[in-house]
């Protein structure tokens, strides 16, 4: 069963992001690696780059596709999960916990303009991402 934590924000390109420590942390939804399928490469960018909500900020790989995954706050990266480039598969086993991609330090106020769990539940039932 997909799973939508109410504890974060979504965006409509599939990722999800929560404020934790004063950063931003992103990662990809339930919905969004279901499609995937097994991830097998993640590209990211470095500490330090800029990021613009809605544009791209990396790549994640899959056995079926390679998808851009979109910020979904402005700001700088903070850190990259080492792991995650590691280990893609993270992302399918615990994409909500060690599976996160990068944090991103953001204006306060941003989260409240991306949808609440109820709101992408809503939103994906019935679509699939394009491939």
């Amino acid at each position: 069963m997909t799973e939508f934590p109410n504890d974060r924000r979504y965006t409509s390109e599939h990722e999800w992001a929560r404020e934790a420590g004063g950063h931003i942390v992103v990662g990809i939804t339930d919905f969004a690696q279901e499609q995937m399928g097994d991830i097998v490469e993640v590209d990211l960018p470095d500490p330090g780059a800029r990021v613009t909500a809605g544009a791209p900020l990396g790549e994640v790989e899959s056995t079926k596709s390679i998808a851009d995954v979109y910020s979904p706050v402005s700001g700088q990266v903070a850190e990259t999960n080492a792991d995650v480039k590691q280990s893609p598969e993270l992302i399918n086993t615990d994409r909500y916990g060690r599976g996160w991609l990068v944090t991103v330090q953001a204006a306060p106020g941003q989260l409240e303009e991306l949808m609440a769990a109820a709101d992408y539940r809503s939103f994906v039932s019935g679509e699939e991402i394009a491939r």
